[in-house]
């Protein structure tokens, strides 16, 4: 089967810094480098480095020609990224030495891909499918709405977190992910926990406190992989990935889960995003 995920693709900035800079603050960066990276791109990664066929839909500009022949060395189908004349997407991100970061986002091209790209891929797709987005492209709503209609399986990644955009995508879902505090900012807006959401599969990630996964409203806890983090970023990314690849290759949920916490704990010993996300072997190898 395949992956089809409405993504975004960035360029990302990361700057290690003494500490998270308060407001108002000038700080001096300790290190710079630059990845490829964006939520989308990040997920589509880390789906096809866990094995499963992904073909990304999304959009550059033509300062991004390098980030689609990174996708491509990383087993992602480009087939249906397009190079527009706005430039590719930025992150800047600061990380601390314990591995928290802050990030700033420019959207660029994420924010318009065109509907008839869109259209075209998912022409082509094959019921049982998986298509995905996350909050950082357009389309959202108009690629889970037609994905359902389609037969497709349809997964949605709640950050950035907006919960009109949430809720906006919601009755076509069959799996959403949300951390934490994004469980608690979609319960304010909706006075629904994530077992009452009317989505079949639910997994709220809880950082170094594991994951719950809520099926048809029944609640699993599973426990996170001991680590020491160097750096957070993509780790939520590289997690989702790894589900749904699992979930693709028709593992069960709950081993697609245990599988994608191994991944995180081996994402969060590196820097960098999409270029730091390890294949299937490093993960069946780590050994906490």
């Amino acid at each position: 089967m395949t992956i089809w995920n409405l993504g975004s693709i960035n360029a990302d900035f990361v700057y290690a810094v003494p500490h998270i800079p308060a407001p108002g603050e000038t700080l001096a960066a300790t290190g710079r480098q630059v990845f490829l990276g964006g939520k989308g791109a990040n997920t589509s990664v880390a789906a096809a480095r866990a094995g499963a066929h992904v073909q990304h839909i999304g959009a550059v500009g033509h300062d991004g020609a390098w980030a689609i022949e990174r996708l491509l060395e990383y087993g992602v189908d480009t087939q249906f990224i397009i190079m527009l004349d706005i430039e590719t997407a930025q992150a800047m991100i600061a990380v601390d030495p314990n591995g928290e970061n802050a990030i700033i986002l420019h959207p660029g091209a994420n924010a318009e891909i065109p509907q008839a790209v869109m259209q075209e891929a998912l022409s082509v797709a094959q019921t049982g499918d998986w298509f995905v987005t996350q909050n950082e492209t357009n389309l959202q709503r108009t690629g889970a709405m037609l994905a359902k209609k389609m037969g497709l399986k349809v997964g949605y990644l709640a950050a950035p977190f907006d919960s009109d955009r949430v809720q906006a995508v919601l009755e076509y879902l069959d799996f959403l992910i949300l951390n934490q505090v994004e469980a608690a900012q979609l319960k304010a807006a909706t006075g629904a926990d994530p077992s009452a959401l009317g989505v079949t599969d639910v997994i709220v990630t809880l950082g170094a406190d594991g994951a719950d996964w809520y099926h048809n409203g029944a609640k699993h806890h599973f426990e996170a992989i001991p680590v020491t983090p160097v750096d957070t970023t993509g780790a939520g990314d590289t997690f989702a990935g790894y589900v749904l690849a699992g979930l693709d290759r028709g593992l069960p949920m709950a081993q697609a889960i245990s599988l994608a916490m191994k991944a995180a704990a081996v994402m969060v010993t590196r820097h960098g995003t999409a270029d730091a996300i390890p294949d299937l072997s490093e993960v069946q190898a780590y050994q906490s």
